[in-house]
């Protein structure tokens, strides 16, 4: 008995839906290897982190989160006495300080100045803010300093002196 021309078995799977591998999601790439699931999501999961946050989001680890809250306290910019005599080189490079008659015209509006140290220099220096005690410290030296802004501890002195 001869046989017939039989069609071959790809091209019969081209019209189904799930192409003989029985349940349609059994084929989908990652084979019949059910889901993923929770196991070993500890804080340290790291393979899983990502997956966590995108579908929980910080709630997952517990109250803080994966990482501490950041403070909200403002960062300002200080600089004590000692450092503006350690940095004077590097304040004229910046051009934030020039020397006009023997006295160093410093630009420092972004800082407040802290007492900590000495001027040995004389100074015109134009700040934020300073402390009561950076201030006296400025005028005992012989310098000046003028205030751009005034705080709390700076309301009682002057905007010049």
């Amino acid at each position: 008995m001869t046989k017939v021309h039989k069609r071959s078995k790809a091209s019969r799977e081209k019209g189904s839906k799930t192409a003989f591998w029985g349940n349609r999601k059994r084929h989908k790439g990652s084979g019949h290897r059910g889901g993923m699931g929770m196991s070993g999501a500890g804080k340290r999961a790291a393979q899983k982190k990502t997956l966590i946050l995108n579908l929980y989001g910080n709630t997952y680890f517990g109250k803080q989160g994966v990482t501490s809250r950041p403070s909200f306290h403002k960062k300002n910019a200080v600089i004590d006495l000692e450092k503006i005599e350690e940095r004077l080189n590097g304040f004229i490079k910046s051009g934030k300080a020039k020397l006009n008659k023997n006295v160093y015209e410093l630009n420092l509006e972004d800082y407040k100045i802290l007492a900590q140290g000495e001027l040995t220099n004389k100074f015109l220096i134009k700040a934020k803010s300073a402390s009561k005690s950076a201030i006296e410290k400025i005028k005992k030296s012989g310098s000046k300093i003028e205030l751009i802004e005034s705080t709390e501890d700076d309301e009682s002195s002057e905007k010049e002196n």
